[in-house]
């Protein structure tokens, strides 16, 4: 049994370059399938309209079954996640179930990894 099996791991994602409504839903995916750092009802928001807005969550993703289907965008969600190398592979997994996913990149360290994600609705 390896440590994933035993405790969650936080992953931290953060969405970039869309649409509130379409963070949200990005979030709820996530919210279906994992503890969140976030109230349930909490929403992303604009700050200000004069700046990119920039939406921060941290999820503790835990061994198990997550079960999503295809979510719609209104268009494209530039998404980054940051944890331990089993819970990211694991997250991009769960988001692939809902959304088509482009890998744009990723960094790797020692302990974690940084991937950056283009996420997009699902074709048909």
């Amino acid at each position: 049994m390896n440590s994933a099996d035993q405790h969650p791991e936080p992953v931290v994602v953060t969405i970039t370059g869309c649409t509130k409504e379409d963070a949200h839903a990005v979030f709820e995916v996530l919210r279906h399938s994992y503890e969140c750092d976030r109230a349930a009802g909490d929403r992303p928001e604009y700050v200000s309209a004069a700046h990119p807005t920039v939406w921060t969550a941290t999820f503790d993703v835990r061994p198990g079954t997550a079960r999503t289907g295809p979510v719609r965008l209104t268009d494209a969600v530039e998404a980054e996640m940051q944890g331990g190398y089993w819970a990211v592979d694991r997250m991009t997994e769960t988001l692939a179930a809902a959304f088509d996913v482009q890998r744009r990149g990723t960094a790797a360290g020692d302990q974690e990894k940084d991937v950056q994600l283009r996420l997009v609705s699902r074709a048909g």
